[in-house]
């Protein structure tokens, strides 16, 4: 879009907001002129937010104690982008090293009662202003001169300006909840920024039926548009018939569960919200006033008579709530839809992609600067599929199948894969840009406010709770990436490696089951299976058990990998990257003493016991009973460093590494003696290298004397 069509008028009288620019393209100088009309009108249509503030005290005051002041908001976007072009190599220098510290990192409001009172010196407001004309010059010139290859993926640098615009359009959204939440003595109308007048009675909601279809969401890496990294990858779902509110839900239609003592009945809430509700005493929705002249509502830059025909602005606490009442009420499944169930009103309703023309919703700052009433966009048989508020979904945010970190913007989503930051969807009169489209996603602790309200389902269905949390544990991690990650100095997968000695040497022997004795996180038990009929992984370590059992049930890892210090990175590693999906169902996970094996563990064609031995407190024990749980003519594989410690084995419990008779009596030497009375040394010894990365410039190389023993018939 060219600079003159910038110019378009909507009924409002501002210039229409410019699209989230189309990235691929022939003409590197129309593309040039694109991505500088992009930036300069969000740059300015953000400036124009803070203009609403009376005076430069509202800077500085709180709009709520969990967050920064104003000041630290109007800054931040502007450090945002050098801070971003310096790690992309767009810029070789800063322009203000302290504002690019101060500014940099805000208040992560992980909780509602974890207050922040620490001090800062925040800079006058002409500084911050003065600043930001510095960055807004600086991006322009690297706009007109840097290289420029079409397109433009999140390899290019260019990556990284679309990054800050699109930072910015998201603090648009988020400056102006915390300006509706400044105290209004503080904040002016602004004709720029001017509110819906329409409303009238609150339609009736009803019921919708959606019928039953298949959703698949998330963005290709080849895809044209910007898009953050929780976007991309794959997830496909089949979705159950059920029905859907019409409408979002009014404040009018809300009005009833507040009436109804839906504040005060603790039963509606769940326990997370009832805390939440409990602190901090609420009694009816945030933005709601109750005056002597009957219920008002607080819009960004004014209070006016309640618009009972908006939808209403809650957070998820209040809209879970609102369900359970409403269940309670009708005797009905009542709950809000998942993420998958959006998608599947999405594709049923038609909703199509915001073009350049005005939006046929209450989206994109096209109209106004507020919500709208319910029934004024109708989009198939529902309305507001999109636009005006956020919809609350039952879904916390997870990675799709494939997602991978922006190695510029690393903890962007990871943080909020946690389990406790619910998706909303759709987007609001205020969202812009990248947040319009489908693929977008937004996560937010259940007590936010974001302009958001919610539409109800009902549904028999489960709600499917997707595995999300990063391992951050540091030998859990390395032992996933041992496992199932990188190799390292041309050194193979290590229990790849002993799982195909192990097979190479049964040969054509019988292949039914299969233990893998120590399996720790179970990449060798996976590797059994694609030849044996079964594989029982068996680890002391319930630790180590639970991410095996991760991989066989959710056919992925997930984990976070130290780089140094305090710097990590993500790695997601799959059963299917990998060859061995097929065979998940072949594998169970236990947890077992190797030194007190229940009698079930019986009748295997091989075991596997690898590093194994130098870590039991009574290896000997282990080892001449072994036997009896393998079949005749089974194999033991047994692979170990020998390094033997007194923190896992006394040392009178060592098998070898000492002086016996006056001569070296070696680890093998023990095996020897204590396995030739049942078992043939039919392979080895032989060393089997394996490398375990610490840092990314740290790694324990150690090589495993491997032994196989064939049990005698």
């Amino acid at each position: 879009m060219t600079a003159e069509n910038a110019l378009k008028k909507h009924a409002s009288g501002n210039a229409l907001y410019l699209r989230t620019p189309i990235l691929d393209g022939k003409d590197s100088t129309a593309k040039r002129q694109e991505i500088a009309d992009y930036f300069n009108f969000t740059f300015e249509r953000y400036e124009s937010l803070f203009e609403v503030l009376k005076s430069d005290e509202g800077f500085y005051q709180k709009s709520i104690p969990l967050r920064h002041p104003l000041i630290f908001y109007f800054g931040h976007t502007a450090t945002f982008f050098v801070n971003k072009m310096l790690l992309a190599g767009l810029i070789d220098k800063r322009i203000n090293p302290k504002f690019e510290s101060m500014f940099a990192v805000g208040v992560d409001e992980m909780s509602w009662d974890d207050l922040n009172d620490e001090h800062y010196d925040w800079p006058a407001v002409e500084e911050v202003k003065a600043y930001r004309q510095q960055v807004k010059t600086m991006i322009n010139k690297v706009i007109q001169k840097a290289p420029l290859k079409l397109p433009i993926d999140w390899d290019n640098p260019w990556w990284a300006i679309l990054m800050g615009i699109e930072h910015e359009q998201i603090h648009l959204e988020t400056s102006s909840v915390l300006i509706r939440q400044q105290q209004l003595e503080w904040i002016k109308p602004h004709p720029k920024w001017r509110p819906f007048t329409k409303s009238s009675a609150a339609p009736q909601n009803s019921l919708v039926a959606i019928p039953a279809g298949k959703v698949s969401i998330g963005k290709d890496y080849a895809d044209t548009t910007y898009g953050w990294d929780n976007e991309y990858g794959q997830h496909e779902a089949e979705i159950d018939n059920f029905q859907a509110s019409k409408f979002l839900v009014s404040n009018q239609e809300f009005l009833a569960f507040v009436e109804d003592d839906g504040y005060q009945t603790d039963s509606y809430w769940q326990p997370e919200g009832l805390e939440w509700r409990q602190f901090t005493q609420a009694e009816h929705p945030t933005f709601w006033l109750k005056t002597k002249q009957g219920w008002q509502l607080r819009l960004m830059t004014e209070c006016v008579a309640m618009p009972w025909d908006w939808p209403v602005d809650v957070n998820y606490h209040e809209a879970k709530a609102f369900c359970e009442w409403k269940a309670k009420q009708t005797g009905e499944s009542v709950r809000l839809p998942t993420e998958d169930e959006w998608y599947r009103l999405y594709d049923h309703a038609g909703v199509e992609e915001i073009a350049e023309e005005q939006a046929a919703a209450n989206i994109h700052l096209d109209y106004a600067a507020s919500s709208c009433p319910v029934n004024e966009f109708k989009h198939g048989d529902l309305f507001d599929v999109v636009g005006n508020v956020w919809q609350w979904v039952e879904t916390p945010t997870y990675p799709f199948d494939g997602f991978k970190v922006h190695p510029i913007y690393d903890d962007f989503t990871t943080p909020t894969f946690d389990g406790r930051h619910n998706l909303i969807k759709g987007g609001s009169w205020i969202s812009c840009g990248n947040e319009t489209r489908r693929t977008a996603r937004y996560a937010f602790r259940r007590h936010f406010f974001q302009h958001a309200g919610f539409r109800y389902v009902v549904s028999d269905a489960e709600v499917e709770e997707h595995g999300s949390n990063y391992e951050t544990d540091s030998m859990l991690s390395q032992y996933a990436e041992f496992h199932y990650g990188d190799s390292y100095f041309d050194v193979p997968n290590f229990p790849q490696t002993l799982a195909s000695l192990a097979v190479e040497q049964l040969g054509e022997h019988k292949k039914g089951k299969a233990l893998d004795i120590g399996c720790a996180v179970g990449r060798a038990s996976f590797e059994l299976a694609k030849h044996f009929d079964h594989v029982t992984g068996v680890d002391f370590s319930a630790r180590l058990i639970n991410l095996g059992v991760q991989m066989a049930q959710q056919g992925v890892v997930r984990y976070t990998i130290t780089d140094e210090g305090e710097l990590v990175h993500y790695e997601e590693r799959r059963l299917d990257q990998l060859g061995l999906d097929k065979v998940a169902e072949k594998v169970e996970f236990m947890q077992g003493d190797a030194c007190n094996l229940k009698p079930i563990y019986t009748g295997y064609d091989l075991i596997l016991a690898a590093n194994l031995i130098d870590r039991l407190y009574k290896p000997a024990q282990f080892l001449k009973t072994i036997h009896e749980r393998l079949n005749s003519g089974g194999m033991l594989l047994l692979a170990s460093p020998y390094t033997w410690l007194e923190a896992h084995t006394e040392p009178a419990q060592w098998l070898g590494g000492f002086k016996k008779d006056g001569e070296s009596f070696t680890t093998l030497d023990g095996l020897k003696a204590l396995l030739e009375p049942h078992f043939d040394l039919v392979r080895g010894p032989e060393s089997v290298p394996f490398v375990i990365r610490e840092t990314s410039r740290k790694f324990q190389h150690t090589l495993s004397e491997v032994t196989v023993w064939k049990r005698k018939t």
